[in-house]
């Protein structure tokens, strides 16, 4: 209390009014976690004290730490040789903005992002609107208080670019080693990625949760909650969150980095997305309800070189009312899922047997892919929705009495699971 009593005193001698003050700006009232700025007769957050505004790249090493809510004001990249350390429950804030102005961190190729939250206190990449800060994380406070989870695309997202191998060609299409990521536009060089060192290091991401992501750049070019282009086996990502993403949850342009403990809410499109031969892991993963897009969307080779099989293990898939396909591999792709549990499907979902849910199973066959549980609802034929995967691949089990995918307790530190959102469905 002694604190904020001194916050507010200082509020009120830089013109800022404590709420339910009748004496100025005709009695304007405002909200228990805002104060009435009189200069402007406008209710600004308490929090807008201990914002750092960030309009300029990264080019020296830096630090930011949860004392402050860092507004992201355009697209901030973090450049080559500079790293970029965010202390444990910090949280970051991206302006409003489209197109070539859309706002977004960017950890260019030889920059590195050291990320690390932890499940009581993780780092939250969200929206200017979101009226969340540390304060509320360090009370275990992990849900958004103002914003529905299902409201996307209020700012772009977090790109890493790394210097592993991707498999792609150019328009003419000969093979190339670099391409400009999607999302960045193609004037912005530190958009590149890709490159020889299989084993590059962008740094370490741990326990972060993205939210209200994926603003569009241009047509059919949005930016996705994480974006991994070309990021190698030395970079450690774990337990990461992406919430109502405009575009997709995660997406992997190639490289060799392994993933684990992920969950994926109402992504607009894909919630878990690779594309050009991507060589890494996907461990314990959980995807709900993606709005349209498929669960997974699993993509191969672009180019001539092969980097082997990626694998998608122990994961659940709660498909919700607006999915389209479930996994929806291309003949080339190298990617195996493996130890899944396939829940929540709407009874009516492709009743008439009109298309494949899973499509082009297994892709090239490289990965492993075995052992999925599934609940249907009463009166679904299986049939019309696993057309195309072997019988010795699939059992059906009793609504939650799946063996695979991981325990929902470990995500207790996301939004998805302190809301109730996974407890909800049974997990």
């Amino acid at each position: 209390m002694k604190n904020l009593f001194l916050f507010l005193f200082a509020f009120a001698t830089l013109g800022f009014i404590g709420c339910g003050d009748d004496e100025v700006c005709d009695g304007k009232e405002c909200s228990d976690d805002q104060v009435l700025d009189a200069s402007r007769c406008e209710c600004v957050d308490i929090a807008t004290g201990n914002d750092v505004v960030v309009n300029t790249n990264i080019t020296a090493d830096a630090t930011w730490t949860a004392d402050k809510v860092y507004v992201l004001a355009g697209r901030i990249t973090v450049t080559d040789g500079a790293t970029l350390t965010i202390e444990a429950g910090t949280v970051i804030k991206g302006d409003v903005g489209t197109g070539v102005n859309a706002t977004a961190l960017l950890i260019a190729r030889g920059g590195k992002l050291n990320a690390e939250g932890t499940a009581e206190l993780p780092i939250i990449f969200t929206a200017k609107k979101d009226s969340i800060n540390s304060e509320m994380i360090a009370a275990g406070n992990y849900s958004s208080p103002n914003l529905d989870p299902s409201i996307n695309g209020l700012w772009g997202g977090v790109l890493v670019l790394g210097k592993a191998p991707i498999s792609a060609q150019n328009l003419t299409e000969e093979d190339v080693a670099e391409l400009q990521i999607e999302g960045i536009p193609t004037s912005d060089s530190n958009g590149l990625y890709g490159g020889s060192d299989a084993a590059d290091n962008s740094g370490t991401i741990s326990y972060i949760s993205i939210r209200h992501g994926g603003a569009n750049i241009g047509a059919g070019n949005e930016i996705n909650g994480l974006t991994l282009g070309g990021v190698g086996s030395g970079t450690t990502i774990s337990n990461v969150e992406v919430v109502a993403n405009q575009d997709d949850g995660i997406e992997w342009f190639g490289g060799s980095v392994d993933v684990s403990n992920v969950v994926i809410w109402n992504s607009g499109d894909d919630a878990l997305d690779t594309d050009q031969a991507w060589n890494g892991t996907c461990t314990d993963w959980i995807v709900v309800t993606p709005q349209g897009g498929s669960a997974m969307e699993l993509d191969g080779p672009e180019g001539s070189l092969s980097q082997g099989a990626n694998q998608f293990t122990n994961g659940i898939i709660y498909a919700g009312e607006n999915i389209d396909f479930l996994v929806d591999w291309d003949g080339n792709t190298n990617s195996g899922v493996k130890d899944v549990y396939i829940f929540g499907i709407d009874a009516d979902y492709n009743a008439d047997g009109t298309f494949t849910p899973i499509d082009a199973f297994g892709g090239d066959g490289s990965g492993e892919t075995v052992n999925w549980q599934y609940t249907l609802p009463a009166g679904v034929d299986a049939a019309n929705i696993f057309t195309g995967v072997p019988t010795d691949v699939l059992s059906e089990v009793g609504a939650n009495a799946n063996t695979v995918g991981p325990d929902a307790s470990a995500f207790g530190w996301s939004w998805a699971g302190h809301s109730g959102a996974l407890s909800g469905l049974g997990l």
